[in-house]
């Protein structure tokens, strides 16, 4: 069997999930009296829902009830000591990925619950063909998304709101593909890049204790426009809806979540 390693970032601190003091990705899909109690922790479905293969998972905020929910599966448990944003899990994430026994890799959230076995599956598909590959989706409300920019069925690059919503309205309408945060690699390219990943810090600016703070971060989809100088192939692959990946941020979300997750299972 050619099996496919996982990488599941569950470091962040969920400060927007107001009135739950936890770690978010341990939230119940199923609630009992309250969205915040309940069974199937988010975690644990999005754990069983990936392909079989070595699994990494980046820790932080509330570390010890993570490691302790899910110490019972055969996980790589790292630590990303700061929280320094997306390619700052995947900095961590480089002694799995160096000795991980796979050739592929998928890079996914620990508070997004709802992507499908196959959706995974074809994700890594598009790998035949790419070094590395974005799940795009279309949305109903385009939000402040990234937006995946193609050309000849390749990413050229992921455009952040802060730009793409600057450009004319004719342009903004052709972006119909946005980015997912979820992707796939190929383990030996992933590797080779991620030194370049590490050179490139952003610098931003974050409320921290009332106060605005300037942190330093790093970014995976600096992963596309790197690849792309180098004429990497990145392509995409499709969810098969907006709801699929959709990411446990707050109360509203994660009620709604748990709806779309009720109706999928059959439940009343």
């Amino acid at each position: 069997m050619n099996f496919i390693g996982s990488i599941v970032m569950a470091a962040g601190r969920g400060s927007r999930m107001k009135g739950f003091e936890g770690n978010k990705t341990l939230l119940p899909l199923v609630p009992a009296d309250s969205p915040f109690r309940g069974t199937r922790p988010i975690l644990l479905h999005i754990l069983s829902s990936l392909p079989p293969g070595p699994k990494a998972l980046i820790v932080n905020f509330e570390k010890e009830a993570v490691m302790e929910a899910t110490r019972s599966l055969a996980l790589t448990v790292l630590e990303q000591p700061v929280l320094n944003g997306t390619g700052g899990a995947l900095l961590a994430a480089l002694p799995f990925i160096a000795n991980a026994e796979c050739r592929d890799l998928i890079i996914t959230m620990g508070d997004v619950p709802l992507v499908r076995p196959q959706t995974y599956l074809d994700l890594v598909q598009a790998l035949s063909s790419n070094v590395f590959v974005v799940l795009g989706f279309r949305p109903q409300d385009k939000r402040q998304y990234g937006a995946l920019s193609i050309r000849n069925q390749r990413v050229k690059k992921i455009m952040e709101w802060k730009y793409w919503h600057a450009l004319p309205q004719e342009k903004q309408a052709l972006l119909d593909i946005f980015n997912s945060g979820i992707y796939a690699a190929r383990r030996e390219e992933l590797l080779h890049y991620i030194p370049r990943l590490a050179s490139r810090p952003h610098t931003v600016v974050k409320e921290r204790e009332g106060k605005q703070v300037a942190l330093e971060e790093f970014f995976i989809t600096d992963l596309v426009e790197i690849m792309e100088k180098d004429r990497c192939p990145v392509g995409f692959a499709l969810a098969r809806d907006d709801e699929e990946v959709m990411g446990v941020d707050d109360l509203d979300s994660l009620i709604k979540v748990q709806q779309v997750y009720r109706c999928r299972n059959g439940e009343p």
